[in-house]
């Protein structure tokens, strides 16, 4: 990012590239005398020592070691399309190309053997891989072999931390990390996490890296305040305790802030987008500068070194898209290096042939011997972090997170949080839509690729789900046109998983069939089950235990009979949707586990009974209490509002007065305080109260035996279901926001607000990535003496999943569908923003407003909300959120298929388990990793003590040997979190916490008959296997 700051080609082959002209041409230019281009062959042939800690530069002990980073941060997408980006279009928008980039960085390094430089995105990198010549390729991989070229983090993306989930980023990290794995090995390998540019940093992103194997992470972006704090106590690198649950240190990740964002410091920017003076070492010259820059150099290296503890310290020398021209970089780091470490090196002494440096040599000398102690060396993020290790210190500890960030007063980067919610739910559906293809492609194997449909393939949209996790994209803080594309990439990417999906189900039912993806549900659009008079509904549960499911599709008006796998009739209703008057037809599904039912439907009436509406109210209400209720819930309304007054947990015997309704912020222009607006990054309310939509709303009431629903229509452009399904436990909030109307020159941003009396004295608690919960306290920082200067603002925090209240005793939890902000900005309230649309950019570098054009001007999405006691509440949002975000996929047929194959007799239910998954283990991942081999992620999805009376949060021991019945499992091998490490020979680096010593438990032998899962604990598998026959 600036201001701060698709299917990927196939392999080229040894085929003639431009790159590779290039390459040639570039050595030829620097026509070295014979003996030094003999020594750089030498230099780049193969034999060097492996990529890792021991090709790190040598550091001088008695000095001040400055590490130069050459790095280039290169956005998946901001204000150009991933492909614009890659292949410098649009350099008016912004001066961008990374193929370009790649090519000149090698040549540069080629140059000089001393220079070094980072690499991070592989969504780029793998591009430009692929259109390399061989020998091109052998080249780079010497570099990386050699620790020249060193890749950082090594995900496809650098990815969000705030709007993102924890499956989503391991998907995203495991992709890019097999790419290094399967081209360089182990020398390609990350052995530091970097994520310079997120705004904000999650626990569990920390946690997860730490699962990953990474021995370090830095970062660039960290709360102003926080910042001039942790430089007094010298707290900028410290190690970072990232789970409550998991021992110590597994979580335990050593954390560093970058001195400088990422950018290089001021006047010390050579690269062809920057103003700064290059470095003139020729005294001769009228320009001559270097003995004022070293002098400079050298009192920045000395103010800087004093924040950190160690006598090293690290500048990054690069920043959005630089290196285009790498010579521009290098060779006047070259010349810095040189002046400030007065040695005279192959490259000094070639430059004294062509002129003389005697005058300038002079004067530095003159500087080293009054007191210079400064070493400056081309290093790298890992080469830093193994100095750091080696100084054997005792670290602090952190155990919170590092949201909500701020770059100034009154400048809180919490409006992305919300931003583009109809992006965030696409994101999230093609998560679901991504495990249920991998699911398939695993449990049927070869068969699902290439089968009666054509070719199906999971790449594309994993790589497309990938780059959405990129922290300019499922953020919502890219241009409007870079926001259409990663849609247009999703979308793409759900063809061929389409396919995959039909041959999957074709063999597993015996039967090949059109099958029919409704992609359009939400809002109440399936063809085919609007059309016609009879159709199958194929139910496929990607959980790892059965669930019970209300399937709604729009269908005709009439009666309908539908029956199960077993042809049994079940109950169905066809309710009329008071808001469009569309009919939509109602059935439970039984699914088991990680498999499907098939349900038949067919029409036996044109005419169909209306379901009963209680109340219908044009006017405003002024009637009897309204309810609906289920065996376990009640929700009472307002009789003069309209709107939830209480909810009841009648087998429980709790009740809640709880009051919803929708507000609105109005988003800040600027004010005499400050000039910040409210934008894509920023939320910035003109004051802390917000507005109401609507005093009351206009109801009507639906009621069947399969369900009971209140319409609440707020005003044009806000309405809201309220819905219980029998035996729910949760009271579901369908809520449609848009267009959020703009003529009166406001720009707006809307809230779900729940009031109730709850004593929370200033408490509330948010999840992190959907995983660990943490704990939030109002108008409070854990790390430092917050000085708040946005109440309502500088109270938002990221909900991945799920936010609650709780006084010790009763617990108010709500669930989201996708990434939200939220906060609790009283007692006893909490409240979600659900759609912002604003008029005026936050000069945070997007240069264009908020203000969504399309369909993601008219959003829909659900709220979940659970009553409980605190003791049981987790039991309850744990599963649930689990069923949400992995909820039935829906595909329709018309139920006049063929024979798959002669043998095959038809299938009307099947499950891919032999055995369920006890409920407090998760599937996290079941995909293909190669011809006969699968990748396994099983992990214990309840926190210690969480539990409740079922004892959910205690170890977990499951016999894989058998489990899945569509294939047998031959040979197991655990890995580290990303698979692209064996845990038994995975190792990390040590770190001391200033918390007392920890052990280091040797890794116990692989028994496949007894898996054991502790609390929060994620174990990953490669399982190499044999598909059966029959499956």
């Amino acid at each position: 990012m600036g201001a701060r700051a698709l299917p990927f080609g196939v392999g080229a082959g040894g085929r003639w590239s431009p790159v590779g002209c290039r390459m040639n041409s570039c050595l030829l230019r620097l026509r070295l005398p014979p003996v030094l281009f003999l020594f750089l062959l030498l230099l780049a042939t193969p034999g060097a020592r492996a990529a890792g800690y021991e090709t790190c530069p040598e550091v001088q002990p008695d000095m001040l070691n400055v590490h130069l980073v050459a790095h280039t941060h290169d956005d998946v997408g901001w204000l150009k399309t991933v492909d614009q980006y890659y292949y410098g279009i649009k350099n008016d928008v912004q001066h961008a190309g990374v193929q370009y980039i790649l090519d000149s960085v090698i040549c540069a390094l080629l140059a000089e053997p001393t220079r070094r430089f980072v690499y991070v995105e592989m969504a780029f990198f793998s591009r430009w891989w692929h259109q390399q010549t061989n020998a091109t390729q052998e080249i780079v991989r010497n570099l990386v072999r050699q620790g020249r070229l060193e890749f950082a983090n090594g995900g496809w993306v650098m990815n969000d931390e705030a709007a993102t989930h924890y499956g989503a980023i391991v998907d995203q990290m495991t992709l890019g990390l097999r790419f290094l794995e399967d081209t360089f090995g182990s020398d390609g390998r990350p052995r530091v996490a970097w994520h310079i540019d997120p705004f904000g940093h999650s626990r569990e992103q920390a946690s997860l890296f730490a699962q990953m194997g990474f021995d370090g992470f830095f970062f660039g972006r960290l709360d102003y305040q926080d910042k001039l704090v942790r430089k007094k106590r010298q707290e900028m690198e410290q190690v970072w305790r990232a789970s409550a649950s998991l021992k110590p240190p597994t979580a335990d990740l050593f954390t560093g802030v970058l001195p400088n964002n990422y950018n290089p410091p001021e006047g010390f920017c050579w690269d062809m987008l920057c103003a700064d003076r290059p470095v003139v070492d020729d005294p001769h010259s009228p320009e001559y500068n270097a003995k004022e820059l070293v002098s400079n150099f050298l009192q920045l290296a000395t103010a800087q070194g004093q924040y950190y503890r160690t006598n090293h310290t690290v500048m990054t020398m690069g920043s959005d898209f630089q290196y285009e021209n790498a010579n521009m970089w290098f060779k006047n780091l070259d010349k810095l290096i040189q002046l400030v470490n007065m040695q005279v090196s192959v490259s000094a002494l070639w430059d004294l042939c062509c002129r003389s440096l005697a005058t300038s040599f002079l004067s530095l000398e003159q500087q080293q011997a009054n007191g210079s102690r400064v070493n400056v060396l081309y290093s790298t993020p890992a080469c830093y972090l193994w100095e750091l290790n080696k100084a054997n210190l005792t670290w602090s500890v952190k155990e919170d997170d590092f949201f909500p960030y701020a770059d100034g007063p009154h400048m809180f980067w919490t409006g992305y949080f919300s931003s583009r919610p109809a992006l965030k739910r696409y994101e999230r559906l093609s998560y679901n839509f991504l495990q249920v293809c991998n699911q398939l492609e695993a449990l049927v194997g070869p068969a699902a690729n290439v089968g009666p449909y054509g070719y199906g393939d999971s790449a594309p949209l994993n790589e497309a789900m990938a780059v959405l996790q990129h922290h300019d994209a499922v953020t919502g803080t890219s241009r409007q046109h870079v926001a259409d594309d990663y849609a247009r990439q999703l979308s793409v990417g759900w063809g061929p998983c389409e396919v995959l999906l039909s041959n999957a189900l074709a063999k597993l039912s015996g039967s090949k069939q059109s099958f029919s993806f409704c992609r359009d549900l939400n809002v109440s659009i399936c063809p085919l089950s609007q059309t016609s008079a009879q159709f199958q509904v194929i139910v496929y549960n990607p959980l790892g235990r059965k669930v019970d499911q209300m399937v709604r599709l729009p269908v005709r008006e009439g009666v309908y009979l539908v029956k199960d796998p077993r042809n049994k009739t079940v109950p169905s209703r066809v309710v009329e949707l008071p808001s469009s008057g569309n009919p939509e037809l109602l059935f439970p599904a039984l699914v088991p586990a990680l498999g499907f039912s098939i349900y038949s439907v067919s029409q036996v009436s044109v005419q169909s009974p209306k379901a009963r509406r209680l109340h219908s109210r044009p006017q405003k209400p002024r009637s009897p209490v309204l309810s609906i209720k289920n065996e376990h819930l009640r929700a009472t309304f307002h009789p003069d509002t309209g709107f939830l007054r209480t909810i009841e947990v009648l087998d429980r015997k709790l009740t809640l007065p709880v009051s919803q309704a929708f507000f609105w912020y109005n988003a800040s222009t600027g004010d005499q305080q400050s000039d910040q607006a409210s934008g894509a990054y920023i939320f910035r309310p003109s004051q802390p109260k917000p507005i109401p939509v609507s005093h009351w709303a206009q109801t009507h009431v639906v009621k069947t035996d399969l369900v009971q629903e209140v319409h609440q229509n707020f005003s044009a452009w806000c309405s809201q279901v309220v819905r219980l399904y029998p035996g729910q436990r949760h009271l579901e909030l369908e809520w449609t926001v848009g267009p959020i109307p703009v003529g009166d020159k406001w720009g707006k941003e809307v809230i779900s607000r729940f009031d109730t009396p709850l004593r929370t004295l200033g408490f509330f608690y948010t999840d992190s990535n959907g995983r660990e919960i943490l704990e939030r306290r109002r108008d409070y920082r854990p790390s430092w003496d917050l000085n708040q200067t946005e109440p309502v603002a500088g109270n938002y925090y990221p909900v991945s999943s799920r936010i609650y209240i709780t006084d010790g005793k009763m617990q108010l939890t709500v669930l989201t569908d996708r990434s939200q902000g939220g906060s609790s900005l009283r007692d006893g309230s909490l409240e979600l923003m659900v759609h912002r649309r604003l008029l005026k950019d936050d000069n945070r570098g997007v240069g264009e407003a908020l203000l969504e054009s399309g369909s993601g001007v008219w959003v829909r999405g659900r709220h979940l909300v659970l009553l409980d006691t605190a003791s049981e509440a987790a039991a309850g949002h744990r599963l649930l959120a689990e069923k949400e975000l992995l909820a039935p996929q829906v595909v329709l047929t018309l139920g006049r298929g063929r024979s798959y194959h002669r043998r095959a007799a038809p299938r009307k239910q099947f499950s891919g388990l032999s055995r369920e998954l006890p409920p407090s283990v998760h599937l996290l991942t079941l995909a293909r990793w190669g011809p006969d081999a699968l990748l396994l992620r099983l992990e214990h999805q309840f926190a210690q003590e969480e539990g409740s009376s079922r004892n959910l949060s205690s170890p977990v021991t499951l016999d894989m040997r058998d489990l899945f019945s569509t294939f047998t499992i031959v040979h197991l091998q655990e890995t580290t979190l990303a698979a692209n490490q064996l845990r038994a020979r995975a190792s990390r680096l040590k770190w001391t916490p200033d918390t007392g010593p920890i052990s280091h438990p040797t890794v116990p032998r692989l028994d496949p008959a007894s898996i054991t899962l502790q609390p929060m604990e994620i174990r990953t598998f490669v399982a190499s296997v044999q598909w059966k026959e029959d499956s």
